[in-house]
């Protein structure tokens, strides 16, 4: 068989489980099993809700590890303005709206590979997310995102006093 039409083998996941994606911009965290049996591939944590900010550094990140990304389909309620594409390293990243929640963000490689990535809320605490963030990534998590929320992250604080 000729070197060319051995088909080229598909990029794992990292070995390297935490990740700056970009210094002060967002924190990965992927699955480093061969398996995928999991529910989650991984997590990200962006800083912020702007979907043209956060998502280059996010791609940027996956696409050295994964190959190229394709899509990326998130909740539109839970973002900012969201484009229906971005250009980043000059590859066109077409942007789907998925009702899945705004704790969930898929990302496709290739036309049927995909990836779904916990997103941690971009005010939550740094112990609050690493733990939601190493949950996600374990091999064996049968959890859906928002349950992986609801039981890492503290209740929001308010500011009312009880009443005495």
């Amino acid at each position: 068989m000729a070197e060319s039409d051995t088909p080229t083998p598909q990029k794992l996941l990292p070995d390297e489980i935490h990740r700056a994606v970009k210094p002060g911009t967002a924190v990965l965290r992927l699955q480093t099993t061969h398996s995928r049996e999991g529910v989650l591939d991984g997590a990200w944590w962006p800083r912020s809700r702007d979907v043209v900010t956060e998502l280059p550094a996010l791609i940027e990140a996956l696409t050295a590890h994964l190959g190229p990304v394709t899509r990326v389909g998130l909740d539109t309620d839970a973002w900012g303005p969201v484009p229906t594409r971005l250009v980043i390293d000059d590859r066109v990243v077409h942007l789907d709206s998925f009702p899945v929640g705004d704790d969930t963000v898929l990302i496709t490689r290739g036309d049927n590979d995909h990836f779904a990535l916990l997103v941690v809320p971009p005010d939550t605490t740094p112990d609050a997310a690493r733990g939601a963030m190493a949950r996600a990534v374990r091999a064996d998590n049968v959890t859906q995102a928002a349950e992986i929320l609801v039981a890492t992250l503290p209740d929001p604080v308010t500011d009312r006093e009880e009443p005495g």
